[in-house]
């Protein structure tokens, strides 16, 4: 019986009536009593297979045995497209093809399709689709057997992660990552969740944890030769032995993750090594070799990356620290163009950080002093600490003290270059 196979088929009965906007009145008159529906949509009863069909008919959807051989393929193609982030439209197209196939049937796949919808709204940007999903599925998540809550959970990490909470990000992952010993993962799945939990560590600066990660998915990347998997890894490795002063190391992991790019001519990866070596030299004090790096990796043709638009920022900020104005101002010039591009992709996910150092350099190289120094003090600084963004923090208290240092201004000058150190603490401490 299909039934005693889908051991959720009350959750998935509930799941079709709500999505058809039906109440419980409404499927069960004639059929079975309000109660004793109830009991079956929360599993607290077992439905007769007679019954079953009944409420399915009323819901116009059809209770398979069997899956379709090419239906199940197209699910399986559509996962990995997600798991790739494959081309966009494509996806959609996809996703629409078996909105329509699966949208009126209960089979092996339904609740797959269901959870996995979940990344898919993250990735075409629809976060309040992925939120709604998120709730729709909550009430289910009881009776979903070990695969259906490792994708679950790891699912939801990626709307966290996507919504930049990455504390809430990486509790969902662990979670998922618990499931792995009770479900059939396989080994390549296995690698990308380490993958993006190291992700997450290191956007909380949580560098020892990151590079455990790290190098726990390189090590079934590299079995499994997916270089490109691989040069990600690397550059993780990069950033944290960056961070806890390891700069051979950090050096070393970059120029691996580009010799791994260049190999598989992946420009994201080569501008990305590209951007940290950049970076790496910028602290390092060696402004010609940061802008070179930088200068390869806005080369990167997809508007899109947000790669890209850090590193015009970096170079606006490097050819300003070595006297070259006019440079300067032609970089802020094609930044202010890409954030309109960007902004006008992703308006509602991105924060205004960039538009703030926009504002700076284009007053610092105006000459508007004044403005220069109402910008930094009255609302960059304040939104930067409000984010507890320090590494950037650091950067711009100490500028705006150099600032009012050399305007003779040294009380207040004081006061930000404290908290430009006070930054960088909480930067190594976090």
């Amino acid at each position: 019986m299909v039934g005693d196979k889908l051991i959720d088929i009350g959750s998935i009965i509930k799941l079709q009536r709500t999505k058809r906007n039906m109440t419980q009145e409404e499927l069960s008159e004639g059929i079975v009593s309000l109660s004793y529906l109830s009991k079956i949509e929360n599993k607290k009863t077992k439905a007769s297979p007679e019954i079953i069909q009944l409420l399915c008919n009323r819901l116009e959807i059809e209770l398979t045995e069997k899956l379709d051989v090419e239906i199940e393929e197209k699910c399986q193609e559509w996962y990995g497209m997600l798991y790739d982030r494959f081309d966009k439209q494509k996806i959609s197209e996809i996703y629409e093809e078996l909105q329509q196939l699966l949208g009126r049937s209960i089979n092996d796949q339904t609740l797959m399709f269901e959870i996995h919808k979940i990344p898919y709204y993250c990735i075409m940007r629809d976060l309040k689709k992925a939120l709604c999903k998120i709730n729709e599925l909550h009430e289910m998540a009881s009776s979903f057997n070990p695969i259906h809550k490792y994708y679950w959970h790891k699912f939801q990490g990626n709307y966290y992660s996507f919504k930049t909470y990455h504390h809430q990000a990486i509790q969902h992952y662990k979670l998922a990552e618990e499931t792995i010993s009770f479900a059939n993962i396989q080994e390549h799945e296995t690698a990308d969740l380490q993958y993006i939990i190291s992700i997450e560590h290191s956007k909380l600066w949580n560098d020892l944890e990151s590079i455990e990660y790290a190098k726990k998915a390189m090590g079934i990347f590299q079995k499994n030769y997916n270089f490109i998997r691989c040069a990600q890894c690397h550059i993780l490795l990069g950033i944290a032995h960056h961070r806890i002063k390891n700069l051979d190391k950090a050096t070393k992991n970059y120029n691996l993750a580009l010799q791994l790019g260049e190999l598989k001519n992946n420009e994201d990866v080569v501008h990305l090594a590209h951007y940290n070596l950049g970076y790496l030299h910028s602290i390092t004090g060696n402004s010609e070799k940061a802008i070179e790096h930088y200068l390869i990796a806005i080369q990167n043709n997809n508007f899109k990356e947000k790669t890209k638009l850090v590193s015009l920022i970096r170079l606006i900020q490097e050819f300003y620290l070595v006297g070259d104005y006019k440079k300067a101002k032609n970089y802020l010039d094609q930044t202010t163009l890409v954030l309109k591009t960007y902004i006008n992709d992703y308006n509602e996910y991105i924060d205004d950080l960039h538009d703030y150092v926009i504002k700076v350099y284009t007053h610092l190289l105006n000459g508007e002093t004044k403005q220069f120094i109402s910008v930094l003090a009255n609302d960059f600084i304040p939104y930067l600490e409000k984010k507890r963004n320090y590494e950037y923090l650091a950067f711009y208290a100490k500028m705006l003290g150099n600032h009012l240092e050399k305007s003779g201004k040294y009380k207040t000058s004081l006061q930000y270059y404290k908290l430009a150190n006070s930054s960088y603490e909480k930067l190594f401490n976090l």
